[in-house]
């Protein structure tokens, strides 16, 4: 299952997606996310599944692996979705059913439904965003969207640094949280059986050599970097220069008309 876990993964490949510029893919991720919260009408998740369907073909990235990246999150869906419909009240005349003090509302449902798609939207958008993009690249994406705050003093390059250096240490340290928890069990440990607060205890094998490999592996990086002769942005060249092309301003196209839809479907469409 940890395995499983896509977000940070890079997928080398050369496809439409994968040559966009860094900042395009970014600056559409967040307009995809903003065009999710604004449709709240079943109709209009036929543009998303569209738009959507269409970046995943063109990564050519295997649905597979996309579906991989939504089973660890598949128990957090169906908890959010349940929460929603049994809490969620309407109208009496939307009442669907009624046992006790369980009460379930036409409401209630279509929340249901709303949630469960937009976090299983989003998670597919955003990994998306990790598999198609190399960790250089979104750091220079998101330095380059960042520089205009250089001016009130915000350390653009050392934030996107930081974001990115996180974001990769995701599927590492799922690695390793893997190979300690089966070292643990072929030495005995149990991690499944008793309650709650023995579960927990029985954790304490498998977090505290994870803290110490996670410390180590920062700190090894620490030095090469040192190694490396890094001092931060300030002076440092690129060898490959930012730059957007025509597919660029065809993707911003796409985003945009789904964003206008968003706007339709929310304030125009009855």
């Amino acid at each position: 299952m940890l395995k499983e876990i896509t977000i940070g993964q890079y997928i080398p490949g050369d496809s439409f997606v994968h040559r966009l510029d860094p900042r395009t893919k970014i600056l559409s991720s967040i307009l995809f996310i903003v065009a999710l919260f604004l449709i709240n009408k079943y109709v209009g998740y036929i543009a998303v599944f569209a738009y959507l369907g269409t970046a995943i073909i063109s990564s050519r990235i295997k649905f597979k692996m996309l579906y991989n990246g939504l089973k660890p999150v598949f128990i957090l869906i169906l908890f959010t979705a349940a929460l929603n419909v049994f809490m969620t009240t309407g109208t009496e005349s939307s009442l669907l059913f009624h046992k006790g003090f369980i009460k379930i509302y036409k409401e209630g449902v279509n929340t249901a439904v709303f949630m469960s798609l937009r976090l299983v939207l989003l998670i597919l958008g955003t990994s998306l965003l990790t598999l198609t993009t190399s960790p250089i690249e979104l750091t220079d994406g998101i330095e380059s969207l960042l520089k205009p705050l250089k001016k009130i003093g915000v350390p653009a390059h050392e934030l996107a640094m930081m974001m990115t250096i996180a974001l990769r240490f995701i599927p590492t340290l799922m690695d390793e949280t893997d190979k300690i928890m089966k070292a643990q069990q072929a030495r005995g440990a149990d991690f499944e059986s008793g309650n709650i607060i023995q579960k927990a205890k029985n954790l304490i094998p498998l977090l505290v050599p994870l803290f110490v490999s996670s410390f180590r592996r920062a700190d090894e990086l620490a030095m090469a970097m040192e190694a490396r002769c890094y001092r931060g942005g300030k002076g440092r060249t690129r060898m490959k220069q930012l730059s957007y092309a025509a597919i660029d301003y065809v993707a911003f196209l796409l985003i945009l008309a789904l964003i206008a839809v968003g706007f339709y479907v929310r304030f125009a469409l009855k």
